[in-house]
């Protein structure tokens, strides 16, 4: 085996650990996954939920159970068949005094032995910073939180520190001159209390190695590089030989041990020359091959790059990873179950209810422009200097002014199309070539629109500066400089584009939320088949090893809630009416224009739209408790919706009183009623009316995950239906006794009963189980068998993705279909409470005389379906009628033999 078959991902922390999910290998060992793909496990801040803020490399996390718990779940793995595969986190770490890399920069300075390991600009303009690191870690500005006491001079164990805000940080051992390490008389005369001892103390924080400074100083004055804009996660230079190896040196030394089989990189695009990391890392596991377990040397190492790519992009040749970690499908998937023909009603719609005709191109533009400016101008400027440095070195070029410089990056960072380019030492590549003249030409665009000033051919500069022309071909001082531009400009334009995306225009735009995805275009509506077809042929040519994966840690929402939410694409006049009902009887008519008496009909819209997606498929509007532990989960999203769209309130500048009127409104709507036409029974029934065809696409998404090309994922839990929102309502506990129960149960493999009871989820992990099972059975179809499109005859090909596996003479086919609603029962029982009695099934008479043509050779052939276990005759004329294929389930995975 040279890459896994299929994975669960795992969400560790301290209330679920290397021992718990230890305790869980033999349920995921039945459901059918060959590895289990864990959270990171290096030690990170303590109570991290997730992992990602490391603040040591060298250990496991105590919090997990450190590192002889993961050796007993790795042997348990082994013993179960399974192996593991493990996060990192390359790009940052926390800036924590945890940390003992940070720690030791905060109190020696340059002279730290770490002072390199962190991408700081040490020779700062800034004369107060020169030398010096920025800790903007004060809830107050600096001179208030001095005179109120929360910066304290403390002597504990023979030495002193000072006490910020309950954190302990180190001292420049210099800094006390006049008292000795064991000296606590000094601290009467810091006491910020008094005039003298403020003022003591002030000079003392002066000849510290770094400035306390206050949190909100951070976008203009930082001086050293992000993690997006966090301030508590400062980046690594891990291009630097010395600090590769020492983040890698526990995780390498446990592939060269067998404990793990390989690696999912985050966020590569954050590192200085992602491409030549992951060259890197490639052959540090390559070395280590040899050194592991005889059993397991056979086995390729396993390494994939969290990476998000615009709808057009790919993976070129210089990339030395097995793909990426499925965002990218993620995308392609739900695109192809959305309906082309109600994209224009939806989208009328939204422009009425929000009151803004702009597409979303429009919007993320604006949004883009706030990052630059509010966010990102410390990093802005930093690029921009590092162009101006290259403009001095050349006399044909000098005159040409920071200034200048600026306006010309803003232009081009504002429209520029993707997370980054990667450009090196040779300059641009093919592909990167082709981005960054897009790019150009829309910033040239933008400048011919200033009357009062030519900034054109300063432009066609930068683009040379940039990578246009190769650093390596100018002198030693100029190529350094130039190498250093692009480092920062490409450094730059990740975080931005993913701030002005997901984190900001995704909460603004709500046309049909369901695309407001991470690694999704919300332009892009929907997706033809033959497209999608394409897509995954070519992933199976060119990373027949790539992640596919519908869920994640850091998804929007839930696969099901979207899949739910994909089903209004089908029923846009429905929908339509029936919100702008809700909208006129339900919540406030008012709005003046400043959140002061009532919620902006935008939010109004995309917060039905959530309670529509993700009702839960049981919960009654009557049920008084449900009511509020639903409401209590969408108004943490309502909140980080609201403060993440940056328009009526923020995380900077909350708005009580905006986000307390929104509140209300969701509270009212989801009060316990009797009436029939009470907000929460209108909407239960509406939910319930659209869920069996929200089920299919679930259903459909979740074969065709299990079937393309690539490894597919299961985020922990979602083998049952997933309704979550955004974290961290994505990364609740999971209930694995009732999973493992469900595999157990008399019915589990009885369709027939598995569709009756569709609520309980055991027919999706029916679905789940069937397909890795099949993937198990024929590891090498899946592994390395071609894709090819199945050709459909009759009325309804357009409902049905169809395509074959085939390596060799050994084939499987797969029928998922699409845009099924209409071909539903969804009217509801006698009881108006409960929800409705539809099922999940499409009638057979939709099909008509639809059906697939399968290979001449299979022409009379028996084939078995792998999710119901039943038997298919194949025709004469190796012709398939779609309703007989799908007789069972919605879906079908046909084997022979």
């Amino acid at each position: 085996m040279t890459a896994p078959r299929a994975t669960v991902r795992l969400q560790l922390h301290k209330d679920y650990t290397l021992a718990d999910a230890r305790s869980q290998v033999s349920y995921f060992a039945r459901l059918g996954v060959s590895h289990l793909y864990l959270s990171p496990i290096t030690r990170a801040r303590a109570g991290s939920q997730h992992g990602y803020d490391v603040v040591d490399h060298t250990q496991v996390n105590p919090e997990l159970g450190g590192e002889a718990a993961l050796r007993e779940l790795a042997a348990t793995a082994r013993q179960a068949g399974l192996g593991l595969i493990v996060d990192i986190v390359p790009n940052h770490m926390a800036t924590s005094t945890d940390n003992p890399w940070w720690h030791s920069v905060l109190e020696h300075g340059q002279a730290s032995p770490h002072a390199g390991w962190f991408d700081i600009a040490w020779h700062s303009v800034d004369p107060e910073l020169h030398g010096k690191v920025l800790a903007p870690f004060l809830g107050k500005p600096y001179g208030e939180a001095l005179a109120e006491g929360a910066i304290q001079l403390r002597h504990d164990a023979g030495r002193f520190h000072l006490e910020v805000y309950g954190t302990r940080y180190p001292l420049n051992p210099e800094s006390l001159r006049t008292h000795g390490p064991g000296d606590p008389g000094a601290l009467a005369d810091y006491d910020p209390a008094t005039d003298a001892g403020r003022a003591r103390l002030h000079a003392l924080l002066e000849r510290q190695h770094y400035r306390l400074a206050w949190w909100r100083a951070a976008p203009e004055e930082i001086n050293w590089r992000r993690f997006f804009e966090i301030s508590d996660l400062i980046g690594v230079r891990v291009d630097q030989a010395k600090v590769f190896d020492a983040v890698h040196e526990m995780v390498l030394r446990f592939y060269a041990e067998g404990l793990i089989d390989g690696l999912r990189v985050d966020h590569v695009d954050g590192l200085s020359d992602p491409i030549g990391y992951c060259s890197r890392l490639r052959a540090a596991l390559a070395e280590r091959v040899g050194q592991r377990p005889a059993e397991l040397r056979g086995q390729d190492p396993y390494l994939v790059i969290e990476k998000i790519l615009a709808d057009d992009e790919t993976l070129d040749d210089r990339w030395q990873v097995d793909g990426t970690t499925g965002y990218d499908f993620m995308s392609q998937v739900g695109a192809v179950l959305h309906d082309a023909t109600g994209e224009q009603t939806l989208t009328e719609l939204w422009e009425s209810i929000a009151r803004d005709p702009r597409p979303f191109s429009a919007v993320a533009g604006e949004a883009r422009e706030l990052m630059m400016l509010r966010h990102f101008p410390a990093e802005r400027l930093a690029a921009a200097r590092a162009l101006h440095r290259v403009a001095r070195l050349d006399p044909r070029t000098r005159d040409w002014g920071e200034s200048a410089i600026q306006r010309v990056l803003w232009d081009l960072l504002a429209v520029f199309p993707v997370y980054r380019i990667y450009a090196d030492e040779r300059g641009w590549h093919h592909m990167d070539r082709v981005r960054f003249d897009h790019a150009a030409t829309q910033a040239h665009a933008r400048i011919r629109l200033d009357r009062d000033g030519d900034d054109g051919p300063l432009l066609d500069l930068v683009s040379g500066w940039l990578g246009g022309e190769a650093p390596e071909n100018f002198p030693a001082e100029e190529c350094a400089a130039r190498r250093e531009a692009i480092r920062r400009f490409q450094q730059l334009t990740p975080p931005l584009t993913a701030k002005s995306l997901e984190d900001t225009a995704f909460y603004r735009y709500g046309r049909l939320l369901s695309r407001n995805e991470v690694g999704a275009d919300p332009a892009l509506f929907s997706m033809a088949p033959d497209v999608f077809h394409r897509r995954c042929a070519s992933r199976g040519r060119h990373f027949p090893h790539a992640m596919v994966a519908t869920a994640t840690h850091d998804h929007k929402r839930g696969e099901d809630t979207r899949a739910r939410l994909t089903a209004l694409s089908e029923f846009p006049a429905l929908w339509s009416d029936t919100v702008m009902d809700w909208m006129n009887r339900h919540v406030p008519a008012t709005y003046n224009g400043n959140g002061a008496l009532a919620p902006h009909p935008a939010d109004l819209y995309m917060l039905l739209q959530t309670l529509v997606g993700a009702w839960p498929l049981t919960l009654r509007p009557d049920d008084e408790s449900g009511l509020q532990a639903f409401g209590d989960r969408v108004s943490a999203w309502q909140q980080k919706a609201l403060r993440e769209a940056k328009l009526r309130t923020s995380w900077v500048v909350p708005d009580a009183a905006y986000e307390g009127a929104c509140e209300d409104v969701l509270r009212k709507l989801l009060l316990p009623a009797a009436e029939a036409d009470a907000p929460a029974r209108e909407i239960a029934a509406f939910a319930a009316r659209i869920a069996p065809a929200g089920i299919v696409n679930s259903l459909s998404q979740t074969l065709l995950r299990m079937t393309v090309p690539g490894v597919p994922d299961v985020y922990q839990g979602t083998e049952f239906w997933d309704f979550s929102l955004v974290d961290p309502d994505n990364r609740t506990p999971v209930d694995y006794a009732a999973r493992m129960a469900a595999l157990d149960a008399p019915d589990a493999a009885d369709p027939e009963q598995l569709l009756v009871n569709w609520r309980d989820g055991r027919l999706k992990q029916a679905i789940v189980r069937g397909a890795l099972q099949a993937r198990r059975d024929h590891a090498d179809v899946f592994e390395q068998g071609g894709y090819v499109p199945l050709p459909i005859l009759g009325s309804r090909g357009a409902h049905i993705l169809a395509f074959v596996r085939c390596l060799d003479d050994r084939c499987v086919f797969v029928l998922a279909p699409r845009l099924c609603g209409q071909a539903l029962r969804t009217e509801a029982g006698d009881d108006p409470s409960a929800p409705a009695t539809g099922l999940p099934r499409i009638d057979p008479g939709f099909w008509d005389t639809t059906a697939v043509v399968l290979p001449h050779r299979y022409a009379g052939a028996l084939l078995r379906d792998a999710l119901s276990g039943r038997e298919r005759r194949v025709g004469a004329d190796s012709i398939l009628p779609l309703a007989e294929a799908l007789a069972d389930y919605p879906v079908a995975l046909l084997t022979a033999g």
